[in-house]
């Protein structure tokens, strides 16, 4: 099964150059039924990389601009009065599809992030009396942008806690770069085929659940997420007065699923410490509260995963 995951990495290949990370966390995301949240400066490929994505995975994507005077109805859809039938119709918004890009998701007020809470979690949306299930498979990539500072809204825990995973993307090198320059001025882009189905995807979700993991790694993970909520513990003391609020039940749930994903990504049967390590930042780093100590000495989520991945047993 693993050679779909390559053809699927070939065809967003043909119009995304480098940025591998991205792919393989949308890809291993995907495969657990996770959601995802990309921060990084504009024009690295995060909108055209998801609608490569969907193009080869034969699926539906739609993009919503997240903007500050956007309303939930522009992303979840409303009941529309038709006069002629003299009753109300349902207009179905964006979110109706497989693959949804929520673009610059922290250029919305609170209350139209929030509007996403229950389709992430439940898969389904509410309209009026009316409840609709979203058709399988569904995948929300959230943007945002570190640079901006006027008119932004900070996503609340609760928002950033739906994420399964947060990526921070990079520039690309310099021969990346020019790789790019040269493709987008000649126009020499391949078109991109659909080289799996909605069958094949099922297959493959069904191919991570297989991948076992030892009970001395689950204990492992546990440790992990343990030693956030309670670092002295782990002889971590001078981490009390960082962290405000350890990783959620949801880490453990997510880590349980992703690390599995991991491993099928580097063609293993079975899950290693080394595949935790690879994204327990990823899992994590958005999770995790500061206090106002650790923000005024600059101390950041990575920083603190790092200390705990250092000072956590290895089994």
């Amino acid at each position: 099964m693993i050679s779909k995951i390559k053809a699927i990495k070939k065809e967003v290949s043909k119009v995304v150059v480098g940025q591998e990370k991205m792919i393989d966390s949308l890809l291993i995301a995907l495969l657990c039924e996770g959601h995802i949240l990309i921060e990084g400066v504009p024009g690295l490929a995060k909108t055209t990389t998801v609608n490569a994505l969907a193009k080869a995975l034969g699926l539906d994507f739609k993009r919503a601009q997240f903007t500050p005077d956007l309303l939930p109805a522009d992303i979840l859809g409303a009941e529309i009065y038709d006069p002629q039938n003299n009753s109300f119709k349902i207009k179905q918004g964006p979110v109706f599809t497989n693959l949804l890009l929520a673009d610059e998701i922290n250029r919305a007020p609170a209350k139209v992030q929030s509007a996403l809470l229950e389709v992430m979690q439940e898969k389904q949306v509410t309209l009026g009396d009316t409840t609709f299930k979203i058709d399988p498979p569904f995948f929300v990539m959230a943007t945002q942008n570190p640079v901006e500072q006027e008119g932004v809204y900070q996503l609340p825990e609760a928002q950033l806690d739906r994420f399964m995973l947060k990526l921070v993307v990079d520039y690309n090198t310099k021969t990346e770069e020019l790789e790019i320059a040269r493709r987008i001025s000649s126009g020499n882009f391949e078109t991109i085929e659909s080289v799996i189905d909605r069958e094949d995807l099922e297959k493959l979700k069904q191919t991570v659940k297989d991948v076992h993991v030892d009970s001395e790694v689950e204990e492992y993970m546990i440790e992990l997420v343990n030693a956030t909520r309670n670092p002295s513990e782990y002889g971590m003391s001078e981490l009390e007065d960082f962290i405000q609020f350890g990783a959620s039940p949801r880490v453990s749930i997510d880590m349980f699923k992703a690390v599995k994903a991991m491993a099928f990504m580097r063609e293993k049967e079975f899950v290693t410490p080394v595949d935790v390590a690879f994204i327990a930042k990823e899992l994590m780093r958005h999770r995790i509260v500061l206090t106002y100590e650790a923000e005024a000495e600059g101390i950041t989520t990575d920083e603190i995963i790092q200390k705990v991945l250092e000072t956590v047993a290895i089994p």
